[in-house]
């Protein structure tokens, strides 16, 4: 029987009132016990952890490209396998819903010519995840080892969302990539089948948009992939970089891949009821370029939790608050609805764009109910 056995079934037999007493005597002599520090120890526990394990003399080491029911599919020196995870790995406790993603380097031990086992995590140099949409709990992981962050987005069909452009910025920025804004179908601005009234506010927002996130300096591209617009621009951006195109459902990734690329992934149409998207790609995958680097294409979605951003993080992610926040009445401003708030008013100005600011506000409310139901 082990140590800490022998003291859970010694305090079995201890009345209610004894047991508080029992359990700080076992803390103290557990504290005191320094046979975990034996060198024959510590080198057992390096042994046994899967993500300390280097590279092994028949392990290759190859880039995830994509992730389905059937495995994980790994390059290594331009040949593909099907991988699996080894079982210790699986067993890793820690706050993460994926352990690999999609641009992870790993090491694989292969088991026959086209199929082997993962057996070591490379670390990562940067990361683009989510919350978990179910528990908020769990960080999800949708791509890794990434250069660049293409914030796709559309006007008029469906329309731009600042509020979910924000959120793919600070992911990106948290996650150590920059954040490239691409709004596609541009053509549609000068569409003569859509109402006159529509059109006219979708330029006025288009225009706000552009002049709202080139002021901060975030890179913003226009793109048509009907007219061509923009694309060569685009290509010449993603040249020799890991790229990611991430973004709501039906501004048209896939299009925009297929544009930049040649590959023929395929694409959908905007369902006409709802004005929304549907969801053409359903698993994030890696695709290598002829000129150099790589992209992924990403699954469409309709909401994007930040991971672990705390309310106190958000306002370093506006920029254009700082020469103002500083003479706002109180110290702890939230700049939402305090008396003498010189952000507020320089948004009633016209000094920070509205479009931004009202960005903000849902953040922060979103944060706020996020963190009373923890």
């Amino acid at each position: 029987m082990t140590r800490e056995k022998y003291f859970d079934y010694e305090e079995d037999f201890h009345s209610k009132s004894d047991r508080k007493a029992s359990r700080k005597e076992r803390k103290i002599i557990t504290d005191k016990d320094r046979s975990k520090y034996k060198k024959t120890d510590t080198d057992q526990k390096k042994k046994t952890t899967p993500l300390d394990t280097p590279m092994s003399d028949d392990s290759k080491k190859g880039q995830v490209l994509s992730i389905s029911p059937e495995g994980i599919l790994v390059m290594n020196d331009g040949k593909q396998w099907i991988c699996q995870l080894k079982g210790a790995l699986k067993q890793e406790k820690n706050k993460t819903k994926n352990l690999v993603a999609v641009g992870d380097f790993v090491a694989f031990i292969p088991k026959d010519e086209q199929s082997g086992t993962i057996h070591f995590i490379l670390p990562r140099k940067s990361i683009l995840s989510r919350a978990d949409n179910l528990s908020r709990r769990k960080e999800q992981l949708i791509a890794v080892n990434i250069d660049q962050v293409f914030i796709s987005c559309s006007v008029v069909n469906p329309s731009l969302k600042p509020y979910l452009v924000d959120r793919y910025i600070i992911a990106a920025q948290k996650g150590n990539m920059e954040p490239i804004i691409v709004i596609n179908k541009t053509d549609l601005l000068s569409c003569e089948d859509i109402d006159p009234i529509t059109l006219e506010v979708e330029k006025e927002i288009y225009a706000a948009f552009i002049k709202s996130y080139t002021s901060i300096g975030i890179k913003v591209i226009s793109v048509s992939t009907m007219t061509g617009e923009g694309i060569d621009k685009l290509k010449e951006c993603m040249r020799n970089r890991t790229s990611v195109f991430s973004g709501q459902s039906g501004v048209g990734k896939s299009s925009l891949i297929n544009a930049t690329t040649g590959s023929s992934l395929r694409t959908g149409e905007i369902v006409s009821k709802t004005n929304k998207g549907s969801h053409t790609t359903t698993s994030t995958h890696l695709v290598p370029l002829e000129d150099g680097g790589f992209c992924v294409d990403t699954p469409g979605i309709k909401s994007f939790g930040i991971w672990d951003l705390q309310k106190e993080e958000l306002t370093a992610y506006y920029p254009e608050f700082a020469p103002y926040s500083s003479s706002c009445k109180f110290p702890n401003c939230s700049h939402m609805n305090e008396p003498e708030c010189a952000v507020i008013n320089a948004v009633e100005n016209g000094e920070i764009s509205e479009l931004r600011f009202g960005s903000y506000c849902a953040l922060m409310t979103s944060l706020s109910e996020e963190h009373r139901h923890r």
